[in-house]
């Protein structure tokens, strides 16, 4: 069995006074952050390079990081001001097809990414870290673990949590990818294949953000081909000793549990909850990326780490159960690229309605328009076909292919609108202050995560046809 190349990122994620933009354009800053609470700060450990830090509740009480107030040029520019009042992106009034719960819980993310995420992102994006002041303002909206039912998770429709992975990836896809990884992957691991125990026991504190968790899958050799992974899990007693490399897995040098996909003695696949400080596990954060700068991706070794082997995720037992992970979350990525596509087009909007050039506003050139046109017609679509998408899931009818095809296209079709936005903003597209560059450079992790393009036009071309033609 051949499974796609499974998001080698999202496995993989201030203090000072920051301010938001009202519909008038004033200013609206609230009081400094205190220390304290509000302040996060990650420990690094080994000349390797390795990030850890404590649990989330003592990042939160101990950290402190250096100030880093949102400029004025980044909340006064006219793209900004777009990102912010979202001026029209439901050109066909997919508003009223949602529910009150639906609406509420995109409204409430939607202004925690205009008043949080938005006017400090770009910040931590320039400087390569990660936002851990976030973590405990996320907590607030009860958003985390979402369809998931119980233990504390809020249980949302299909739809509404497509919703959020949009919401927040037009505030920030690095933020997107650590919020995928723990919410989406880990905990959607555990949910669907722990015991009763495991659930009890990870669950609840991962709602609340008190644990943190990761999910090691892609290896240093095997992306694409996920289903090929050589680490292995060999019994010895009461537990399981793990050998081998991960690679490009989030959250994974702060985290407080990260599931590790190996191969026990049998050659079945397993998923091993791994705790935070289990000897022999290494995790050294990737530097030197053009993309998602904002969240930590880490190379994972694992020399003969022990884990009990309660450990080892109950339902898991073949490839197959760790490919039923995998389909639950994968239509969120094609959300997320319309969040992407979303924000650039309102940057884009809100600039070329503003910016004179021959005497005029950009606006009024017909080309301008013309790209404006395609830009909100691709958006639409893709919005529709998430939409049905959602829905045939929570229904039990959605297929592989069905996830492949909304992935390929949405994430081809976003692509092409932030590289026209980045076009339409001259030489200032590419400045953080204005957006669009963030995105334009987010949307090549988006592109070729939870597998490419050509991998996934093959999964759809395996179900239309009935024929494989993947190498097995």
């Amino acid at each position: 069995m051949f499974m796609p190349m499974i998001c080698p990122w999202l496995h993989c994620a201030f203090s000072g006074r920051v301010g938001t933009i009202c519909a008038s354009g004033a200013s609206l800053l609230p009081p400094p952050v205190p220390d304290g609470p509000e302040k996060i700060k990650s420990e690094h450990e080994s000349e390797k390079g390795t990030r850890m830090a404590t649990n989330t509740t003592d990042r939160v009480r101990a950290a402190e990081r250096p100030a880093t107030p949102a400029t004025s040029a980044a909340l006064e520019s006219a793209a900004t001001q777009g990102v912010l009042t979202s001026p029209g992106t439901d050109f066909y009034l997919m508003d009223e097809l949602l529910t009150d719960e639906e609406r509420d819980i995109r409204n409430r993310v939607r202004e925690f990414c205009n008043r949080e995420v938005i006017p400090v992102i770009n910040g931590y994006w320039d400087r390569a870290e990660f936002p851990f002041e976030l973590i405990p303002k996320l907590a607030k909206l009860n958003i985390v673990g979402g369809t998931i039912k119980g233990y504390g998770c809020p249980g949302m429709s299909e739809v509404a949590s497509g919703l959020v992975a949009m919401e927040m990836s037009r505030g920030d896809g690095s933020f997107t990818t650590f919020f995928g990884v723990h919410s989406g992957l880990a905990m959607t691991s555990i949910a669907l294949l722990g015991s009763a125990e495991q659930k009890a026991q990870w669950l609840p504190p991962m709602a609340r953000l008190e644990k943190i968790g990761a999910f090691g899958l892609t290896e240093p050799n095997h992306g694409s081909d996920a289903v090929a992974l050589e680490t292995t899990a060999r019994r010895d007693g009461d537990d399981y000793v793990l050998n081998g490399a991960k690679r490009w897995i989030g959250n994974a040098s702060f985290a407080d549990v990260v599931i590790i996909w190996a191969r026990d003695e049998d050659g079945k696949v397993g998923g091993f909850l791994v705790e935070k400080g289990t000897p022999g596990f290494e995790a050294e954060v990737i530097t030197g990326k053009i993309t998602k700068r904002a969240v930590w991706q880490a190379h994972i070794t694992l020399t003969d780490v022990r884990v009990p082997v309660a450990n080892r995720l109950a339902g898991s037992r073949s490839f197959k159960d760790t490919s039923r992970v995998l389909t639950a979350t994968r239509y969120g990525v094609a959300w997320e690229a319309i969040g992407h596509a979303s924000a650039a087009y309102e940057a884009a909007l809100a600039y070329v309605k503003t910016r004179n050039q021959f005497g005029r506003p950009l606006a009024g050139f017909q080309i301008i328009q013309n790209k404006l046109a395609k830009m909100l017609a691709e958006i639409t679509s893709m919005q529709l076909l998430c939409l049905r998408l959602s829905q045939l899931l929570a229904e039990g009818k959605m297929t592989d292919g069905m996830a492949s095809l909304a992935k390929m296209h949405n994430a081809r079709r976003a692509r092409e609108v932030v590289a026209e936005a980045r076009d339409m903003l001259g030489g200032n597209g590419v400045l953080l202050e204005n957006q669009v560059a963030r995105h334009f450079a987010d949307m090549e992790a988006v592109f070729t995560y939870e597998g490419t393009e050509t991998i996934q036009s093959l999964i759809v071309g395996r179900e239309i046809t009935g024929l494989q033609a993947i190498s097995h």
